[in-house]
């Protein structure tokens, strides 16, 4: 096999026992505080914020467009809005802009 596809395996052996770590340590619990649970909570937003700063950073008008016209949707319609109508902007805004 080659070296790229054991890096792969190992990443995704690397990954599973990450995620089920997670889960047998919090299962112990009885009563998982306040805090923590909101700090849990907090996670998705933190890694999307990850994901969409670098590009946010390197992005043209079309993305820039994008961005915000995501934000304001996130402000009144749910997730699955928010993503349709980001893509849709983007998508049509790189066809006009180039």
């Amino acid at each position: 096999m080659s070296t790229t596809l054991w890096i792969i395996i190992a990443a995704s052996i690397a990954t599973y026992l990450t995620r089920i770590g997670g889960h047998l340590v919090i299962s112990r619990f009885d009563h998982i505080h306040p805090r923590v649970e909101a700090g849990l909570n907090a996670v998705p937003a933190a890694v999307l914020t990850t994901l969409v700063a670098p590009a946010a950073l390197s992005a043209g008008p079309a993305e820039w467009a994008a961005l915000i016209v995501a934000g304001l949707v996130s402000l009144r319609g749910g997730l699955m809005a928010m993503f349709l109508a980001g893509a849709a902007v983007l998508i049509v805004a790189r066809q006009l802009v180039g």
